[in-house]
């Protein structure tokens, strides 16, 4: 058999086989499910022109996958304008995901205008600790009539 023969046979297998120094993408997991949350004024509002900024702590209590207790500042600037507002927040998540202990941070930046709402929640990159270390994601909130729930999309790469 002549070499050339060989290596055109081989070559399908070889295409199969992953490259030298390449990895998979991390597979994405979902978690989701009800939270609770305690909003705690830290002083009162500041009033400035047409926009209210306070500070306030979070505490927050997740169940289903997500099996966790939440505990946060927020940063909050609502105009005179009905329905117009803007947050901030960090939040550090601690408790088990999907029966892995540990925690992470979460970043919260969101607005609102009209009564239309936005936010992003992204896990800081580098914070998860023991089980949980690596992890990466985002978070997404809803409300619906008067109750909270959470959708997390993460991965657990290193």
């Amino acid at each position: 058999m002549s070499m050339h023969r060989f290596s055109a046979a081989a070559l399908p297998l070889l295409a199969a086989l992953p490259l030298a120094g390449a990895q998979a993408a991390p597979l994405v997991q979902h978690a989701s499910g009800p939270f609770e949350i305690t909003i705690i004024p830290a002083g009162a509002p500041e009033k400035e022109g047409r926009t209210a900024t306070a500070r306030m702590a979070l505490e927050k209590r997740y169940t289903g996958a997500l099996a966790a207790s939440g505990k946060g500042t927020m940063l909050t600037a609502v105009s005179d304008t009905k329905g117009s507002a803007a947050y901030v927040a960090i939040e550090r998540v601690s408790g088990t995901l999907a029966g892995r202990k540990g925690s992470f941070v979460l970043q919260h930046a969101g607005t609102m205008r009209g009564g239309t709402s936005q936010a992003t929640i992204t896990i800081v990159p580098d914070s998860g600790t023991e089980e949980l270390s690596g992890i990466s994601g985002t978070l997404a909130l809803t409300a619906v009539d008067g109750k909270h729930f959470y959708a997390l999309d993460y991965t657990l790469g290193q």
